[in-house]
């Protein structure tokens, strides 16, 4: 999430939500106050998470490997939703961003920050919602912390989590390694969470209850690389911000453009015209299930034929191509034949979704 060009005015401005929407404000931020501060080799990688080499004299096996960081924070409300809730959340969404990296996901930590006054049997439901999503997944909650805060301060419960995990150092996926020509895969509809968080939020009732997709996606990345191990060249999960800003965010780091297909992105029906109700865009929905892959156009058939055969990835489909852009622009060809422009989100749409 590293822009070439920022306007954050540091002497005057404050913190609103516009910088937690995982958008322009976002990278913004990070770029002018985090990465100015911790700049290092490993943060500016640019990705969700950090890949490290470890010195062989520590470790024999870092021969073959290296390891996979990751971090991230926890704030969605309401804290249960269809299809999942924060614990879950936390779980899934940090074993996602180490399968990003290609990597097998090994160990979580987790820390708690609950508000007085919280019952104890939603914490002990959320607990035990991160412990079953932990044993799907194949991971382990190895250490934590808890603190507490005053009433009114904390809205419930909050979570940080870390993950750390291995990956094949033959394996080389990242957001600065799209090519031009490369092919664009969508694992599967988009939207769905952040719409079903909303729903809970708002007290809508449909025809049809919308679920989040949250879901660990580790297995599916494996099954993905068992078939083509060096075809994909970048893997992300379009949470905050959605797929428009996932894609901004790969154009910018591989320095390249971006072309999508409207009528070949997966939208369920039912969530589009809950968009359309609300004028919400559904590229810039977050979601919790799905991941976008680039990958070498020569691969595209035997990765959509590996995505079909797992559960998770019934509905991929190609979506786009990498171009040649020293712009970095991301552009879709719309149903009707027309070119729109897919920027990054200037404003917050769904506040409070991850």
């Amino acid at each position: 999430m590293i822009m070439k060009k920022t306007k954050i005015d540091i002497k005057h401005g404050v913190v609103d939500m516009t910088h937690g929407s995982g958008g322009r404000a976002t990278a913004e931020l990070i770029h002018e106050i985090f990465l100015n501060a911790f700049d290092n080799p490993h943060i500016r990688q640019g990705d969700d998470s950090c890949v490290i080499d470890i010195d062989p004299k520590y470790s024999p096996s870092s021969e073959a490997y290296r390891l996979v960081l990751t971090t991230d924070a926890h704030v969605v409300s309401p804290l249960f939703f269809p299809g999942g809730d924060i614990g879950s959340l936390s779980v899934n969404g940090t074993v996602n961003d180490l399968a990003m990296s290609g990597a097998s996901p090994l160990y979580l930590t987790a820390s708690f920050i609950l508000e007085e006054g919280l019952p104890l049997d939603v914490l002990q439901r959320v607990v035990r919602s991160m412990a079953l999503a932990a044993s799907k997944a194949g991971v382990s909650i190895v250490a934590g912390d808890t603190k507490v805060v005053e009433k009114g301060k904390g809205d419930g419960i909050f979570i940080s989590t870390t993950g750390v995990g291995y990956v094949d150092k033959n394996i080389n996926i990242s957001g600065r390694n799209a090519r031009v020509g490369d092919a664009i895969i969508i694992s599967g509809t988009i939207g769905d969470h952040g719409v079903a968080v909303l729903s809970q939020r708002e007290s809508l009732s449909f025809e049809t209850q919308i679920e989040s997709d949250s879901v660990a996606l580790n297995s599916l990345v494996a099954q993905m690389l068992s078939v083509a191990p060096q075809g994909v060249h970048a893997l992300r999960d379009p949470t905050r911000g959605g797929l428009g800003v996932a894609l901004n965010e790969i154009a910018h780091q591989s320095n390249v453009g971006v072309v999508l297909h409207e009528s070949s992105i997966p939208v369920l029906p039912q969530v589009s015209a809950v968009c359309e109700l609300l004028g919400l865009d559904p590229l810039y929905i977050a979601n919790e299930g799905k991941l976008i892959a680039i990958c070498d156009p020569n691969d595209v058939e035997v990765l959509l034929a590996a995505m079909h055969a797992h559960p998770l990835g019934i509905s991929a489909s190609l979506i786009g191509e990498v171009t040649q852009d020293p712009n970095n622009f991301v552009q879709m060809t719309t149903k009707m034949g027309g070119q729109r422009m897919v920027d990054w989100l200037n404003a917050e749409q769904l506040p409070r979704i991850c």
